[in-house]
């Protein structure tokens, strides 16, 4: 029976602002099409919902977040459909990357080639005791194709990327914490520390958040005058969508802000 997008990936709501999304593609959640599709779905639910703030990928397949793309799928394809196949993960890491809300990643277990790249999408990182991350990609002749050659470096900078990927080896989840690639990390359960650490997040102010991002990634792009340039634009729509004024109201008026 072939498989079904929402059988792959499910959604739920874990509390009001927060979803937990949940890769289940037995055995290793290979990035294969109905689990690219079912990512789709996810995100389709949540924009629908339309009151996500904080979105956390997690997996039930115990020692994998994401083994990478469906190397089976590979084997059978020719080269027209293989670069239709890497548009699709394309695709979906950066319908994620650029959602309108927060992501976080909770990798306990493989996040390799395409799973890491997925992971890197995401706002956040938080690894478990069990959490390895690699991008073997040149053992099979390719290099990675989903954002990785880019996300990388902007996380680890140029040289721990290149030695990440060139030797192909997987990385411990306490390198990860140490050289930037995971933000936290947990001795017990990867997914509940994410959630722990969606509900850090559910108080701020939303949009400002989404600026904050917006203009941290930018820094890489642009030079500190033109990144000084967007941090004002930033704060000036801030102010004239209301949000900012929202937000010192209420620290004035000592009470709690009633953020968008």
């Amino acid at each position: 029976m072939a498989e079904r997008a929402q059988d792959v990936v499910t959604w739920e709501t874990v509390e009001p602002g927060i979803t937990a999304v949940t890769l289940r593609r037995p055995p290793a959640n290979a990035l294969g099409i109905p689990l690219l599709d079912g990512m789709h779905l996810a995100m389709d639910a949540a924009e629908k919902a339309g009151d996500v703030k904080v979105m956390v990928i997690g997996s039930a397949l115990p020692g994998f977040f994401a083994a990478g793309a469906d190397i089976k799928h590979l084997s059978t394809i020719d080269a027209e459909t293989f670069t239709a196949y890497g548009d699709r993960m394309r695709a979906v890491n950066d319908r994620l990357a650029a959602s309108p809300w927060l992501s976080i990643a909770a990798v306990d277990g493989v996040a390799l080639g395409g799973g890491l790249e997925l992971a890197m999408a995401c706002t956040l990182r938080v690894a478990g005791p069990g959490g390895r991350f690699g991008l073997p990609e040149v053992k099979l002749g390719l290099i990675p194709g989903a954002g990785g050659t880019q996300r990388l470096p902007r996380l680890v900078g140029r040289g721990r990327a290149l030695d990440i990927m060139l030797t192909a080896r997987q990385v411990s989840a306490e390198e990860a914490y140490r050289i930037g690639l995971v933000d936290r990390l947990t001795d017990g359960d990867a997914t509940e520390a994410a959630l722990t650490f969606a509900r850090e997040l559910l108080g701020p102010s939303l949009p400002a958040q989404l600026s904050v991002v917006r203009t941290v990634d930018a820094a890489f792009d642009l030079s500190l005058a033109e990144g000084t340039r967007y941090e004002v634009e930033q704060i000036q729509a801030l102010f004239e969508d209301g949000e900012a004024a929202e937000g010192i109201s209420a620290f004035v008026g000592k009470r709690k802000p009633q953020f968008r």
